[in-house]
């Protein structure tokens, strides 16, 4: 027998085919009225409106007393000391606040919205500022999987209060996602997403990331080249750095987030990183499977993906105990052009002479055997007519090493031995030992000559025997 929930979900099911009320009505043994009333919720609430609604009072924001009232500002003047002294990340909004209180009111808690309201009443939101120029930045424009892949990392906070940096990313073409979470947001725990999001979509020709501190290698030194750049450069992929305060470059990954917090986080609290990653692994593998992308043409994210098979870093990756060090390749920086006509790359402003302010352009730090080169261009790297609009040098405080990028999918992948220990160079023979071997030659040298002569002096002999 359906439960009243089943009934429902069918009623529905047949009005949106087309049937009629009476119809409806008819075929599962229901009043019109109540056909019409389950229509109602649905067309107002959606499908959660077919659940059995509570009948406790509901109690409103503004009955809450003045200490909840001063709970709520409390927790969120703490949220934003957090944020500003580094202690945390910078996820001040309604459901931080939220979270925070868990633990501290008895009772049910304050919703989102009633706390958002006792923030806007005591000041405390930030009020929307005036839209700027529009700046145009170039983009890469990919055409085919395995072209682009976009990471970026999502906050969210666990039950009673702790935060956690949720790293998400995909192959732009394909959809294709996948997802870890982590309890800080680290370099080294961007590195252990890198590896991960490479070894299970593929690794892309280009990697774009923002310039949060785990990916950029920090804000404070000049010329830095962090744990993520090093490793994209021995991985092979070209890392590519996001505008700065620009998250609609990234607007792939950006808009999973969305997908992403609605089917792992909504309406739910999660207790640990073990469990938002069986969530989010449930997700993941509906997502890739679905095919309700318009651009994909009823195809799911996995079928596109592996129309062509990626190229995957081996699962056998290990990194060396030491820093890696800096390989050939190239890294890219999406940029504004400043009032001043330079552009911030790397913590070091670099005066771009030929490009117009607030313009967006294209930065290339190309690493070769003989050096590094900060390139900065008006387009992008897909693009055929594009201009250098400067070159400068770039300071290294270490050798570059030549590309040697971990074997693909195809391969077992490199040794563990030739990720972790260096090479040694070959041992030049001493003079003694070159003696010997030129004794050596000498004498194999005369033998193999008489054997040669031999059979020919025995020739001699039997004609000078013939012709006596």
């Amino acid at each position: 027998m359906a439960s009243q929930h089943e009934e429902r979900l069918t009623a529905i099911h047949l009005l949106r085919a087309g049937h009629s009320t009476a119809a409806v009505a008819e075929q599962l043994g229901r009043s019109q009225r109540w056909v019409r009333k389950w229509r109602q919720r649905y067309e107002g609430a959606g499908w959660a409106g077919l659940q059995e609604r509570s009948r406790a009072p509901q109690q409103h924001g503004r009955r809450f007393s003045t200490a909840v009232h001063q709970l709520v500002i409390q927790a969120r003047s703490e949220l934003e000391a957090e944020a500003a002294l580094g202690q945390g990340l910078k996820y001040i909004g309604g459901r931080a606040v939220r979270t925070k209180l868990r633990g501290r009111l008895p009772g049910s808690l304050p919703s989102v919205p009633t706390i958002e309201r006792i923030l806007r009443t005591a000041g405390l939101t930030r009020q929307p500022q005036p839209a700027g120029p529009e700046i145009r930045y170039p983009h890469v424009q990919p055409t085919a999987p395995h072209q682009l892949g976009q990471i970026d990392i999502v906050p969210h906070y666990l039950t009673g209060g702790q935060k956690v940096a949720c790293f998400n990313g995909l192959d732009v073409v394909s959809r294709y996602p996948t997802g870890q979470a982590y309890a800080q947001a680290r370099a080294q725990d961007a590195v252990a997403f890198c590896i991960h999001f490479w070894q299970t979509v593929g690794i892309p020709t280009y990697t774009q990331v923002d310039n949060q501190d785990c990916f950029s290698g920090g804000h404070t030194h000049p010329y830095v080249l962090g744990q993520v750049v090093r490793l994209a450069l021995t991985v092979g992929t070209e890392l590519v750095f996001s505008p700065v305060y620009h998250p609609e470059s990234n607007g792939y990954v950006e808009r999973f987030h969305q997908d992403y917090d609605r089917h792992v986080w909504q309406d739910t609290y999660l207790a640990d990183l073990a469990a938002i990653q069986t969530e989010a692994d449930r997700f993941f593998a509906n997502y890739r499977q679905s095919r309700h992308h318009t651009a994909l043409a009823e195809r799911t994210p996995h079928e596109v993906q592996y129309a062509t098979a990626p190229r995957q870093l081996p699962a056998t990756f290990k990194l060396p105990p030491a820093r890696l060090p800096l390989r050939t390749g190239r890294v890219h920086f999406i940029r504004r052009v400043q009032s001043d006509g330079t552009i911030s790359v790397l913590n070091v402003n670099w005066p771009v002479p030929q490009a117009d302010p607030l313009t967006g352009v294209w930065g290339t730090l190309e690493l070769t055997l003989a050096g590094a080169t900060l390139a900065v261009y008006n387009a992008a790297p897909d693009v055929a007519d594009r201009t250098c609009l400067v070159s400068c040098p770039f300071p290294l405080q270490e050798p570059v090493q030549p590309d040697q990028p971990p074997a693909d999918a195809t391969n077992a992948g490199p040794p563990a031995a030739a990720l972790t220990q260096p090479a040694t160079p070959p041992r030049l023979p001493t003079l003694s030992q070159v003696s010997a071997g030129v004794q050596l030659i000498g004498t194999v040298g005369w033998a193999l000559l008489a054997v040669v002569l031999r059979p020919r002096q025995r020739a001699a002999a039997a004609r000078s025997i013939d012709g006596s």
